[in-house]
């Protein structure tokens, strides 16, 4: 879809300030696309861990789409081939999960796993196990508290599942997605001089790099895309790639920008809703490279996020989106345009991969792993 922003007028402005109203955000309606509605449109962003930029586009009109839904006003099925999608799906998510019934990631999809989950429970409490959410389903979850303690449930799970799989990197599976691509969509683009230094060419580059040494210590190594791809990947189209590849991790790579040339650091974003559901390993992984990299480069520290970028949410591993640096500042730019800075962030980032597979008691301090010594360990195991 075309995206909407500040200055549209017309019937799809008139939808999205319609929502807006019923979410209390906006006082009334109407078909212009103001200030008002933008700063809605901000805070309805910030609620949902998107971008909160006031432009609805795909992703946020998504967002408000399902947004209309509460739980409880519709019966919620396993639909096929489009699954049911809305803040109701997400709060039966997470009233499943406190519960202890496995629905996955709380991604607002009403899926198969879903479905099971719902299954479980009715079976449970005597109804019939249809998987759909309907009157008696919801006054069966209304009736019931709590079941897990000791934690949240969807941690436990997942922090169990990290650790059954061992400390080593041999054999793992993770997918490296530099961002953007493609001819129409090269990301932030710097001129310099008689260069030009585009985010899709020098995020390609550090993949390509990360690609070698994470080969090199044992992993196997996916690329989302190539150099120069025909076509740019969305977000949905590179997590399915992954989730079809029975990914471990995926760890997606891009650069930022801002009109400020004063804008300058590193962040880490990995899934979570800003309500309490996330993606716990994610979010450990998103702490580990982003701890790694302030340390080994002296980068500021910009923080980790929780969001619901489809990348994020739709992906069946703990996945983390990396933003190394702004292609805008000229502080970071002659970093990132060095090679040699570039062999940094990527050492930064496998350090982050390994820790990510030690047990916590066996941690090591940021910054204090030798990346080289992973590829002799495997060499060593290789030619014994």
């Amino acid at each position: 879809m075309r995206s909407i922003r500040r200055g549209d007028t017309g019937p799809a402005v008139e939808e999205i300030r319609s929502i807006l109203v019923g979410l209390d955000l906006l006082e009334i309606g109407g078909t212009e696309f103001d200030d008002a509605t933008e700063t809605a449109v901000r805070a309805f962003q910030q609620s949902r861990g998107l971008s909160a930029d006031g432009v609805v586009d795909t992703e946020t009109w998504t967002a408000l789409d399902g947004a209309r839904w509460k739980l409880g006003a519709r019966t919620l099925f396993h639909s096929v081939p489009t699954s049911l999608v809305g803040e109701d799906v997400r709060a039966l998510q997470e009233r499943l999960l406190e519960m202890g019934f496995d629905t996955g990631r709380a991604d607002a999809i009403y899926g198969p796993r879903t479905a099971r989950a719902v299954a479980q429970f009715q079976r449970e409490v005597g109804l019939t196990p249809d998987g759909s959410c309907g009157p008696q389903t919801m006054k069966a979850l209304r009736r019931l508290g709590r079941k897990v303690v000791g934690g949240r449930p969807n941690w436990l799970r997942e922090a169990e599942a990290f650790r059954q799989s061992g400390s080593s990197l041999v054999g793992k599976t993770i997918v490296i997605d530099p961002g953007h691509g493609g001819e129409k969509d090269p990301g932030i683009v710097v001129p310099d001089g008689q260069l030009r230094w585009t985010e899709a060419d020098l995020v390609f580059d550090i993949a390509a790099r990360l690609e070698g040494r994470l080969g090199a210590a044992g992993m196997r190594v996916h690329l989302t895309r190539g150099p120069k791809p025909a076509q740019t990947m969305s977000g949905q189209e590179r997590a399915t790639l992954a989730n079809s590849l029975g990914a471990d991790l995926l760890i997606s790579l891009h650069l930022e920008g801002q009109e400020s040339p004063a804008a300058d650091g590193v962040s880490t974003y990995h899934f979570g809703t800003g309500t309490g559901a996330t993606s716990t390993v994610g979010e450990r992984l998103a702490n580990l490279v982003q701890r790694e990299i302030v340390v080994r480069t002296g980068m500021r520290d910009c923080r980790t996020h929780a969001k619901t970028w489809e990348l994020l949410r739709l992906t069946q591993m703990p996945a983390v989106h990396v933003e190394m640096g702004y292609l805008t500042s000229p502080v970071d730019r002659e970093r990132l345009v060095d090679p040699l800075f570039r062999d940094q962030l990527v050492e930064a980032i496998l350090a982050a991969v390994q820790r990510m597979y030690y047990p916590v008691e066996a941690d090591v301090p940021t910054g204090s792993i030798d990346v080289r010594q992973l590829r002799l360990a495997l060499a060593s195991r290789n030619n014994p």
